[in-house]
């Protein structure tokens, strides 16, 4: 598929909002993306088609529910990536979507890693802790493949398990600064989530750091979470 193509995907606002709602990384049936974006069933069913076929999302199926997530990693960084650089100014549709869109901002999943206010903390932390530095390339140092020990994760395990890098910023579409993800970062969300020092709100992409939370991330980070 050409550029071109892979770009025209992405330029109808209701294939764009399926693939953002897939952003919290987790499978969705048809028929809950056609109701997040105010589609019939036979529209979302076409779009998703297309973004199928375009490689964008993959398609399970359990009887007679079909469901789709992105296709992996590589999926989910273009799409963080155009959403970056293409701020949505509109205003939000009554309180329960400004509600929303606050909650996502303070802290939330970027398809299977930490973003908003949370995420970019927990990368500032790690820099200034010498846990990952940016001298030559974004790396997980010597001290900081203790500290992810320290927390359960092998990081040498996550370097042979595929070809998606160990570590790499991501811009925060949300706060114009860096995320951690990567294979790194997707175990810390994912640890995160095991020992609920984060929880999701609803069915969505926002999370809430729990009591448990924000003494973890004092203790680990000197992160202070009241705000989130």
């Amino acid at each position: 598929m050409s550029l071109a193509e892979t770009a025209g995907l992405l330029a109808d606002r209701t294939r764009a909002a399926f693939c953002l709602a897939l952003f919290d990384g987790r499978a969705w049936t048809a028929g809950e993306l056609a109701r997040h974006a105010g589609v019939s069933a036979s529209t979302a069913s076409e779009h998703l088609s297309r973004l199928v076929t375009g490689g964008l999302l993959v398609e399970e199926r359990q009887g007679r529910h079909r469901y789709v997530r992105l296709s992996g990693p590589a999926a989910a960084q273009l799409i963080e990536s155009l959403a970056a650089f293409t701020p949505d100014t509109a205003t939000p549709a009554g309180l329960r979507e400004s509600t929303r869109l606050g909650a996502e901002a303070r802290a939330r999943t970027c398809y299977d890693h930490l973003a908003g206010q949370l995420g970019v903390s927990v990368a500032a932390a790690a820099l200034e802790r010498g846990l990952v530095t940016e001298e030559a390339g974004l790396a997980v140092t010597e001290p900081g493949r203790r500290w992810f020990a320290e927390l359960g994760i092998d990081l040498a395990a996550l370097r042979k398990s595929g070809s998606r890098p160990l570590l790499r910023s991501c811009l925060d579409w949300t706060e114009r600064r860096n995320h951690l993800a990567g294979a790194a970062g997707a175990a810390l969300c994912s640890r995160a989530l095991d020992r609920r020092w984060v929880e999701r709100i609803g069915s969505g992409r926002a999370l809430t750091v729990t009591a448990a939370g924000r003494v973890a991330f004092a203790d680990l980070l000197g992160i202070d979470t009241a705000a989130t």
